[in-house]
């Protein structure tokens, strides 16, 4: 007579995690590879003589009390890269908040107004192309404080892909659509909430997520210019002023490392409202 086992949960657990690995090897093999293709060409190349840029393996010598401690929190400017990123991600959260607020409500009162289109659409197209680090002086100059300006250099950097897809998605709402409203005979709220908004939401997502990547490029610009302030794009200028190389290299990765995880929760957001556009 066989005794049947039961398995445990740990190795069940066990079993999940490595078909799971099993089925995601194939997407994280070739950027594996890559990134380790790119750390050794960095290497050799920072061997060469006369390289001035330190390889990955002086970087993390003399990175390595940063990395271990990035709590650390000795007052005013003098913090670890936590609390960096944790400042600039504030600020990012808040800005960012009401571009897609302001942005998708003028992107809809565009979309849906022709006359207001035409009148603005020009304005908008001249301001949507000045670089984040234009900003930086008016916003000081109007605002006079360091924290208030670099919330509207994040802000104006980020409501312009937000405002301008809305109105493009609002713009696009197939005929056939608005003809089913007449024909029922909606009230503009529910045209608004059972029609326009559905319709055009996969291009607002679509801003959204331009927008967020955005707006942390804007955050890093307007704190290398922006002195007193705890933040990353600080922490990179002092550690410039200061001929620390590594520490300037070592903040790039995290903000890379930050942006790539900022892209991946607006696209998972995206693909669990609207799972049918993943």
């Amino acid at each position: 007579m066989t005794v049947a086992q039961k398995r445990s949960p740990a190795s069940k657990l066990e079993n999940n995690f490595l078909s799971n690995l099993q089925k995601q090897f194939p997407e994280l093999f070739p950027p594996a590879i890559a990134l380790a293709v790119f750390i050794a060409i960095w290497q050799l190349f920072s061997w060469t003589p006369g390289a001035t840029l330190p390889g990955p393996i002086q970087v993390i010598q003399d990175t390595w009390i940063l990395i271990l401690y990035p709590f650390y929190d000795k007052g005013g400017t003098d913090k670890g890269l936590f609390w960096q990123i944790f400042a600039s991600l504030q600020r990012v959260a808040i800005s960012y908040t009401l571009a897609a607020i302001v942005g998708i409500g003028l992107g809809i009162l565009i979309g849906v107004n022709k006359t207001m289109s035409k009148a603005l659409d020009p304005i908008f197209q001249l301001l949507r192309t000045v670089p984040p680090l234009a900003w930086v002086p008016i916003s000081l100059a109007a605002l006079r404080q360091n924290e208030p300006a670099a919330l509207f250099v994040i802000f104006i950097t980020a409501i312009w892909p937000i405002l301008i897809n809305t109105a493009v998605g609002v713009k696009e709402i197939p005929s056939d659509y608005n003809n089913v409203a007449k024909v029922l005979q909606l009230s503009k709220k529910e045209y608004f909430i059972n029609i326009l908004i559905p319709a055009a939401l996969p291009y607002i997502f679509t801003g959204l997520r331009i927008a967020i990547g955005l707006a942390w490029l804007a955050i890093i610009a307007a704190e290398i210019v922006m002195s007193g302030i705890v933040g990353i794009g600080f922490f990179i200028w002092d550690a410039y002023q200061n001929n620390n190389v590594s520490e300037v290299i070592l903040a790039l990765v995290y903000i890379g490392v930050v942006g790539l995880i900022l892209d991946k929760l607006m696209a998972a957001l995206q693909n669990w409202i609207l799972p049918e556009q993943k």
